[in-house]
C-alpha cells in the first residue's frame, strides 16, 4: 500500500500559515540545507495531494518556475510540474490544470481509495486547511516537518 507523506515547514510555535488565506510570508527556504530531503521525498512520490484554495495559486506558481531554468527553484518545479496532481475540492467539477484531477469525495474514502492503488508513494504540501483535515482523520502515514527556528508571534 502507497504511503500519505506530508512535508511542510512549521514554526517552532507550531504555524504553517499566518492568515486566513493559508499566507506563509514568514516561510524561509534554508533550501541548501533541506534541498537533497524535499527532491528525495517528490522522487519517491508519483502524486501530490493539495486542497483547492492551495492548488489556485499553488499549480500556477510551480508551472511558471518549470519554465525558468536559471530559478534555484527549478529542480524543484519540474518534480511537481511532472507528478500527478489531486485536488481535493467541493466546489470544482473537472480540473483546469495539467496532469491533475479533482476529488469530491468523502477525504477519507478518496484517499483510501487512492492509497490502494498501484504506484509510488503520495505526497502533501500543504495548505494548512487541507492537511488539518487530514491529520484530524489519520491518514497522514509520515510526517517529514522542516522547523523554522523561530516563531511567527501569533501565538
Amino acid at each position: 500500500m502507497r504511503k500519505l507523506k506530508l512535508q511542510v515547514q512549521i514554526s517552532v510555535d507550531g504555524f504553517v500559515s499566518t492568515g486566513p488565506n493559508d499566507e506563509q510570508t514568514w516561510v524561509t527556504w534554508a533550501w541548501e540545507e533541506i534541498r537533497r530531503h524535499v527532491l528525495a521525498l517528490a522522487d519517491s512520490s508519483d502524486t501530490i495531494l493539495i486542497g483547492r484554495k492551495l492548488a489556485v495559486d499553488y499549480i500556477p506558481y510551480w508551472e511558471d518556475v518549470n519554465t525558468q531554468p536559471d530559478n534555484p527553484m527549478h529542480e524543484v518545479a519540474t518534480r511537481i510540474t511532472a507528478l500527478h496532481k489531486v485536488v481535493f475540492t467541493k466546489t470544482m467539477s473537472e480540473s483546469i490544470w495539467p496532469n491533475t484531477s479533482v476529488a469530491t469525495g468523502d477525504i477519507v474514502a478518496e484517499v483510501n481509495k487512492l492509497k490502494q492503488q498501484p504506484g509510488k508513494d503520495i505526497i502533501v504540501y500543504g495548505g494548512s486547511f487541507f492537511v488539518s483535515a487530514l491529520v484530524k482523520e489519520g491518514l497522514i502515514d509520515e510526517y517529514h516537518l522542516f522547523c523554522k527556528p523561530g516563531s511567527t508571534g501569533q501565538g
